[in-house]
């Protein structure tokens, strides 16, 4: 029997997603994914052009209409700016992927100050918050809709230097739980997907062999994530066939840390 037998694809053909952060990482192989699946995708980028350049690029090789969007999605003006360009130019948005990375200071809380931690929860919650209230109103008007954001096993699991990070992001899980209660009635839903550690460009050059043993040895799939394995399910969640999950907190780390 093939091992596709019960595969159900996921068909986004027709759908509009955003996905922020784009330009590299989890968030451009998300929008590569989503394309494949039929997606138009509105590839949201800060500082980076090129790169998101080249995602538009793969985006179009797959015969999907792309859309560049300079936004700092913790400015209220930006996001509101992005969502009106993304509407008028591809039109409604069913789906979002909160992706964007918001950096934080790697200290444990003895040498944290306060600014430092309330630097990233802000960041981290007012991006959440304010790209979400701009996508809701047309997800509400159609009817549906699909919210998906990245976490981080840091949430659940600390280490002595990630506490502003994984404060922020527990605080992420929470909201996500009200958007999904408060949001059902109208057919959307919203789920988080909580990666450990995946090799992308920024995290490549610490990972020696060293790391890569001990990632291996400690993760019953004996790997190291990559940013296609993310995408995967974060497109699985944008499917219809994730349609009765909402509210969710999904790890995908190979099960070194599980739920």
């Amino acid at each position: 029997m093939s091992e596709y037998c019960f595969r159900i694809p996921t068909d986004l053909t027709g759908r509009v997603a955003l996905v922020t952060g784009s330009s590299r990482g989890i968030g451009a192989e998300t929008a590569r994914e989503l394309a494949a699946a039929g997606a138009d995708v509105a590839i949201n980028y800060k500082s980076s052009p090129n790169a998101a350049q080249e995602v538009a690029a793969t985006v179009e090789d797959h015969g999907q209409d792309s859309l560049l969007v300079q936004a700092d999605v913790t400015v209220p003006a930006d996001v509101e700016a992005m969502i009106e360009e993304v509407e008028s130019t591809l039109g409604t948005v069913d789906v979002l992927v909160n992706n964007a990375n918001l950096p934080f200071t790697k200290k444990s809380i003895a040498e944290m100050t306060w600014d430092e931690m309330a630097a990233k929860i802000d960041a981290e919650l007012r991006a959440a918050f304010t790209v979400t209230k701009a996508v809701l109103p047309g997800m509400v008007e159609q009817e549906h809709g699909r919210l998906v954001y990245v976490s981080s096993g840091r949430s659940k699991t600390p280490d002595t230097s990630s506490v502003a990070h994984g404060v922020a992001k527990s605080g992420l899980n929470a909201f996500v739980r009200y958007v999904a209660e408060e949001y059902g009635e109208y057919g959307i839903t919203a789920n988080t997907v909580s990666p450990g550690l995946v090799e992308t460009d920024a995290t490549r050059p610490k990972l020696d062999e060293e790391l890569r043993a001990t990632v291996a040895q400690t993760t019953p799939l004996g790997r190291v994530a990559q940013p296609e394995d993310i995408a995967s399910v974060i497109v699985a969640f944008a499917g219809e066939a994730a349609r009765f999950a909402t509210g969710t907190y999904t790890p995908v780390n190979g099960g070194q840390m599980m739920e």
